[in-house]
């Protein structure tokens, strides 16, 4: 169990920390390029900032499941928390793939 917890922990950090710095930072490079290539100069900051949040929330999933499994064997309730924010923060992710660059794959 403390494997698991340790491995959540570690990895839900590092991811809202790829969130604070995409955000902060303005910082594309973790994304791939066609994620962004329709994005017009202007629009990076509010790009930046929706996909920043949308990793952080992610992130703090995966710390808070890391904190569930320490107070709980109930699988439903420790796991939950990292279902509810990659749903959430994938439809902030979506939002602002789809206004700022006209969807996930485009050419």
């Amino acid at each position: 169990m403390i494997k698991y917890f340790m491995s959540d922990l570690v990895i839900g950090l590092v991811v809202v920390g790829l969130g604070l710095w995409t955000w902060k930072k303005q910082n594309l490079v973790i994304l791939h390029e066609y994620h962004y290539k329709n994005v017009k100069p202007e629009d990076i900051p509010a790009y930046t900032k929706a996909m920043g949040i949308g990793e952080i929330v992610i992130g703090a999933g995966l710390c808070l499941t890391a904190v569930c499994m320490l107070f709980s064997s109930n699988e439903v309730l420790v796991y939950a928390p990292v279902a509810a924010s990659v749903v959430i923060g994938f439809l902030v992710m979506n939002k602002a793939q789809m206004k700022y660059n006209g969807g996930w794959f485009v050419k």
